[in-house]
């Protein structure tokens, strides 16, 4: 039950008592205030009606919703509801709702409350005359709200940021900002600011600023408190840098080329490439790793050459760097062609151009001659060759050469060679230069024969274009129907005339003609009878004991045709000539005689012999052989030795002297050189040994020019054998032997101790010859 207290009583104007629209007259009525502090009036009529509304006061936070209950005690016929303008609620309103649950009670629903749902609501219930009403103050308020506080909220480093924390209520909140558990004092780090709107500025804000603000709102009114974390997220404007600003490549050999960049920054930035302001991606001419930061260009050519630039980008922002690929081209001759010319043309130009980077230098060679632009700069132009004879001339421009050929004669013809080079590599190509020239006949003109013996006289013809080849003799071209014993072979470069004299009238001059385009030229060439040679000269003669060599020089005359052998004839005075042919070679200035007497005078002479026959002997020369035990070789014919060795045998056998010296086991082996074997004697070869053991002594190695050796530390009495051997070029002597006995072993009494002993046998002697006289 509700329970009201009287407060006063009075009379209520007209115009308070009556309802709109209605004329009434004065009521007495009562006012009454509720307990709880709410006003009701209670009409003095017999039966009155009372109106209680429930809560009798509101407070609504914006955006809430909140109802009152309208009660009323006694019959009411309408119970309505009006808004603190004074309008009467209806029921079609969407924010303010009024619903009548029965005849006692209505109900007021204000939903979403804002800051103009605030003022006095009064509920009115009436039954004819009858009135009664309440009312209730319903305040709006404003909690605290973070109206706008983005989680999280990102800067660049570097920026001074503003770390927004839009925070309504009312009254209005005092904010306070708190980072890493600590307030932020504006006050001591300057750095920081909060703002009137409560938001908190950072002067330029650092990587060390990032993490979780703490943005606190307070109404001291209320004792309200909240807040609001808020995540601060500092991003790095990334740093970029190429691994190399300057990569180099070569084009054209199917290689790749690397262009790398290292990027760095928060977040981690993107890296991509762009070339010609065009963005590069993988594919077939590109390639990318995961991150970005390599770049391959693949199989790169010249048109790749250039700035790449490599772009690193995250929220903060991009930086960029430039890498620069230089690409280097390994030089390519890209013309060359073949050139015709004909002979004393005035000149001809053979023209070379090459490709590459760097620029390549070109140079031009012919056979073993180089022609290098530069290489003999004249003083005027020092792009440009001259040969010493100024018929050659290089020029040089850019990437084209020029070798110009002034005069041009016949032997300028053949295989150019065109060489490109620079630092990456060379390349090289061949031209031809055709000459067309009149034809020139080459070759000696004396051909000898002699009769029946077949010649060809050789027509060697240069010419371009081929030329024909005609022979002629006294103005018949040959061979004639009369002729027989001529014939012609013809090769691309040389006619050969075959003629077999039959007599002497084959021997003469016959005429060789080539013809071509260019024009034509004839050659006599003559056909001599040949002679046989003249004689040799005999120059020297160096005997040895069974040998001798036999030096000359070659015939004067050769006949005109070559000396096929040499003929060499020997005899001893008085005596058959014997004789030796021996084969020309060129080199062939002496013979040897073998087979000889030591000691003993011969007689030689020497012919020559060619086709023709063989020419007349030279005069003779006398020499005599060296005596057996000749010493060795004499220097002036050391050289002939080697020569010998064809002719030599096996020297004899040494005779040998044994001669005991003063000790009885030393003893001293002579030896006496006999025939050398037409080879001097090389060294002797002594080995020795006594008879009653089966093992020599070690080979004992004597110079040639020495005549015995010494044998000592033999022992006494003793049978020795010693063998001797001569050895020459050809091989060694039979041993010549040799034994002896060595003497017997001498007393071994001391000679001091001897001569004693004799003195006192003598003295012993003496004495009994004395006591003999005496007793007589």
């Amino acid at each position: 039950m509700l329970s009201y207290l009287p407060l006063n009583r009075r009379v209520l104007p007209k115009a308070s008592r009556e309802s709109p629209g209605e004329n009434r007259a004065e009521t007495a009525s009562i006012e009454w205030r509720h307990a709880d502090g709410s006003a009701g009036f209670l009409r003095g009529a017999p039966a009155a009606i009372q109106v209680q509304i429930t809560p009798t006061q509101g407070e609504i936070s914006v955006g809430e919703s909140k109802f009152f209950l309208c009660e009323v005690t006694g019959d009411a016929k309408d119970i309505d509801w009006y808004s603190p303008s004074g309008e009467k609620i209806l029921p079609n309103r969407p924010d303010v709702i009024v619903s009548r649950g029965d005849e006692t009670m209505s109900t007021l629903t204000i939903y979403h409350a804002n800051v103009d749902s605030a003022g006095i609501y009064k509920c009115v219930a009436k039954n004819g005359d009858k009135e009664a009403q309440a009312t209730v103050q319903v305040k709006i308020f404003q909690k605290i709200t973070f109206e706008s506080a983005p989680s999280p909220q990102e800067f660049n480093e570097g920026d001074d940021a503003a770390i927004v924390c839009n925070v309504i209520s009312s009254p209005p909140p005092s904010i306070i900002w708190k980072h890493k558990g600590s307030k932020i004092q504006a006050a001591k780090d300057v750095r920081f600011k909060i703002l009137e709107n409560g938001h908190l500025k950072i002067r330029g804000i650092k990587k060390i600023d990032e993490g979780m603000y703490n943005c606190e709102a307070r109404v001291m009114a209320r004792g309200e408190i909240d807040f609001k974390m808020i995540k601060v997220v500092v991003n790095v404007l990334p740093t970029i840098r190429a691994r190399v600003s300057d990569v180099n490549a070569t084009a054209d050999n199917s290689a790749n080329a690397l262009l790398a960049c290292d990027a760095d920054g928060f977040p981690e930035p993107t890296v991509t490439w762009a070339h010609n302001n065009i963005v590069l991606e993988t594919g077939d001419k590109y390639s990318l790793n995961e991150d970005g930061s390599e770049l391959v260009i693949k199989d790169v050519k010249k048109v790749d050459e250039g700035d790449y630039t490599c772009i690193a980008k995250n929220k903060a922002g991009e930086k960029a760097e430039e890498v620069s690929l230089n690409v280097f081209v390994q030089p390519k001759i890209t013309y060359l062609s073949n050139q015709t010319a004909s002979e004393f043309d005035e000149q001809v130009t053979l023209t070379c151009e090459a490709s590459g980077d760097p620029t390549p230098s070109i140079s031009w060679s012919f056979e073993t001659r180089v022609f290098t632009e530069g290489e003999q700069a004249s003083w005027t132009r020092p792009d440009k060759y001259e040969s010493l004879d100024r018929n050659i001339v290089v020029r040089s421009h850019a990437r084209v050469s020029s070798l110009t050929l002034k005069n041009v004669l016949f032997t300028y013809a053949g295989k150019y060679l065109c060489s490109a080079g620079n630092s990456i590599g060379q390349d090289e190509q061949h031209m031809f230069l055709e000459v067309r020239y009149a034809p020139k006949i080459l070759g000696s003109v004396t051909v000898y024969t002699w009769e029946r013996n077949s010649a060809n006289i050789s027509c060697e013809v240069e010419a371009h274009p081929a030329a024909a080849v005609l022979w002629f003799r006294d103005g018949l071209q040959l061979p004639s129907t009369n002729t027989t014993n001529m014939k012609i072979y013809n090769t691309p470069s040389v006619s050969y005339l075959e003629i077999t004299p039959d007599s002497q009238n084959d021997f003469g001059s016959y005429n060789c003609t080539a013809s071509n385009v260019m024009g034509s030229e004839s050659k006599e060439f003559l056909l001599i009878q040949a002679e046989v040679p003249s004689s040799p000269e005999i120059q020297q003669v160096d005997p040895f004991s069974s040998t001798a060599v036999v030096s000359f020089e070659e015939p004067d005359s050769m006949g005109g045709v070559p000396i096929i052998r040499y003929k060499v004839e020997w005899r001893m005075i008085g005596q058959d000539w014997k004789s030796m042919e021996h084969d020309a070679k060129d080199d062939l200035i002496s013979v040897i005689i073998a087979g000889l007497k030591p000691e003993t005078t011969y007689e030689v002479k020497m012919s020559a012999i060619n086709g023709k026959g063989e020419g007349e002997s030279s005069a003779a020369s006398s020499f005599t052989t060296e005596p057996v035990l000749s010493s060795e070789t004499p220097p002036h014919i050391a050289a002939t030795t080697l020569a010998l060795s064809e002719y030599a045998g096996e020297p004899s056998a040494p005779k040998l002297e044994v001669k005991v010296l003063e000790r009885g086991n030393s003893l001293k082996v002579n030896w006496i050189k006999q025939d050398d074997g037409g080879s001097p004697i090389r060294h002797y070869l002594v080995r020795y040994k006594a008879k009653h053991v089966s093992e020599w002594k070690p080979e004992i190695r004597m110079p040639r020019y020495s005549e015995y050796v010494t044998l000592s530390g033999l022992d006494w009495n003793t049978e020795y054998e010693v063998y001797v051997v001569a050895e020459n070029q050809q091989g060694k002597s039979e041993p010549a032997v040799v034994s002896f006995r060595t003497a017997s072993d001498p007393t071994t009494i001391p000679a001091t101790l001897g001569c004693r002993c004799v003195s006192c046998s003598l003295a012993a002697l003496l004495l009994s010859m004395l006591a003999l006289l005496c007793l007589s």
